[in-house]
């Protein structure tokens, strides 16, 4: 093992070290309130930090930036439709929906707020909504676990056992994540979040500043780079309208790109922290925190894509652009033993994203197990210490199953996260958005609208219907703007079909317009 290998080793040591004693001191949790939802006590900006670090997984630093240094600068309208979502987001949602989580009996998880916002005496959509969590998160987080590993792979490896150092990558993520999880929870996730969501801002923001000073210095200019690093038409490549062959983009595409805002209203991990944030106040801080964290992460992140490909001295290929950022960090930061440990640093940022997303997934789904599924249906009697056990226990399973899925070194993060964040955008967004701002939203709709989504991303984009193709891969078109608009179209016609809610539910939606908690 070189110097250099040695002195960025010690830096991921030191900070896995850190987040694991973050979660033993929050490791005492009262009760699954506290330990789900941190007692519904965050402050602004880990509420803010906390809410954007769990959403830009590994793939902002290594998917997005992979999707732009190949392509072009045409990929930019996917970081377009996240920012327009994040805003929508926190104005439409992160306000009522804390409220209403607390007017509809203090729901910790969002299937027990869609139990309780509909009455669902016999629990059937708790435990659809339960299942559907499970199943896409396993795959979310498996994209997470997957950025570590080939961190760990790109960083400490070397020709010949690159998919060894890939496994040894995955095992430690995966141990790491599970450890401060487990034994903090809620608490101690978005503490950790918060700092790893201002490591990778410091990250993001830097790399692409320090390429772009060197570039131009040897260059003159991004244009001049790029034809020097062989691209042939550098004018297209930096259009929003042409791919990196200088052909226009497709509608499909640009649709497709954008339909990435839709996701927001249905992420459970996202719309947790709502769920958490202390008082109405703190939501209105946070919100313009989180736009601002964004606009700058996104930005930097389409920067960092687009300069690497005429800074790099290597040539990425398909298989190897999501490793952008950290080949631009290594090539940046070699020298003295100073200049490779803040490189060193900087890759924790990497581990940082991985690990902000995997463990509020994770949290997610323990919820999901104990609150929704055991407590809820199966052993409704149950004690608060058995239930968070059995929450726990489902940390470690969820986690296993997101391990073998990712086993696979050549498995795109960016894939697994499109796939992921379409199922939760089609099943769930649509029925949160009803929830909240529709009166005559029933049960019915609610059932109907979710099965539709989830079922509708299922078809298109995992079942052959098309001379062996999916309909995603023949159409182009995402998932997401299929899904999505369904579900909506059917949980409103079902719902206007059938009985309309009761007056008891009714009077609690007004509740919500004007309580103040």
């Amino acid at each position: 093992m070189s110097t250099n290998t040695i002195i960025i080793l010690v830096a991921f040591v030191a900070y896995m070290a850190l987040m694991i004693m973050i979660g033993a001191l929050n490791a005492k949790s009262k009760n699954n309130e506290d330990y789900f939802l941190a007692g519904r006590g965050l402050g602004s900006w880990t509420a803010a930090l906390s809410a954007q670090a769990s959403d830009m997984s590994g793939w902002l630093l290594m998917g997005l930036p992979g999707a732009i240094y190949f392509a072009g600068t045409g990929e930019v309208w996917i970081a377009i439709g996240l920012l327009i979502g994040t805003v929508l987001n926190w104005y439409l949602v992160a306000r009522r929906l804390r409220k209403y989580t607390i007017v509809a009996n203090n729901s910790l998880t969002i299937p027990s707020f869609f139990e309780n916002r509909f009455h669902d005496k016999k629990g059937a959509l708790k435990i659809v909504s339960s299942i559907i969590i499970i199943i896409f998160f396993a795959v979310y987080t498996a994209s997470a676990f997957s950025s570590g590993a080939k961190l760990f792979a790109n960083v400490f490896g070397a020709e010949g056992n690159a998919d060894t150092m890939y496994l040894v990558g995955l095992i430690i993520a995966a141990v790491v994540i599970l450890v401060y999880t487990f034994l903090g929870g809620f608490k101690a996730v978005c503490y950790t979040d918060f700092i790893q969501g201002m490591l990778m801002l410091v990250a993001i923001l830097a790399v692409p500043i320090i390429m772009y000073i060197g570039m131009t210095k040897d260059f003159g200019s991004l244009s001049a780079a790029l034809g020097e690093k062989g691209v042939a038409d550098p004018a297209g490549y930096l259009s929003l309208f042409k791919d990196s062959e200088g052909n226009p983009i497709t509608f499909v595409s640009v649709i497709s790109n954008l339909g990435w805002a839709l996701g927001y209203f249905g992420m459970p991990h996202i719309l947790v922290r709502f769920m958490a944030i202390k008082s109405d106040k703190e939501v209105k801080k946070s919100r313009v925190i989180a736009i601002i964290w964004v606009i700058l992460s996104l930005g930097a992140a389409c920067l960092v894509g687009l300069l690497a490909r005429g800074y790099l001295t290597e040539v990425l290929d398909e298989t190897t652009k999501e490793t952008v950022f950290i080949k631009s960090i290594l090539q940046i930061f070699d020298g003295n033993f100073v200049l490779v440990f803040i490189g060193g640093i900087f890759l924790c940022g990497i581990m940082a994203a991985v690990m902000s997303t995997a463990d509020s997934q994770l949290l997610v789904t323990a919820s999901a197990v104990s609150e929704d599924m055991y407590k809820g249906a199966i052993n409704k009697k149950a004690s608060e210490k058995s239930a968070l056990w059995v929450g726990k226990i489902a940390v470690v399973v969820v986690a296993i199953i997101a391990f073998v899925i990712a086993l696979n070194p050549q498995s795109s993060i960016m894939g697994l996260v499109s796939d992921a964040w379409a199922g939760f955008g089609a099943a769930f967004g649509p029925i949160v958005l009803l929830s909240l701002f529709w009166k005559r939203f029933n049960l019915a709709g609610a059932v109907s609208g979710m099965a539709v989504g989830a079922v509708t991303v299922i078809l298109w984009d995992y079942i052959p219907m098309i001379g062996g193709a999916t309909l995603g891969s023949v159409t182009g078109l995402y998932s997401l703007v299929v899904g999505f608009p369904l579900a909506l179209i059917v949980a409103v016609v079902v719902a206007l079909i059938t009985k309309a809610p009761s007056k008891e539910i009714q009077d609690e939606f007004d509740k919500v317009k004007t309580v103040e908690i």
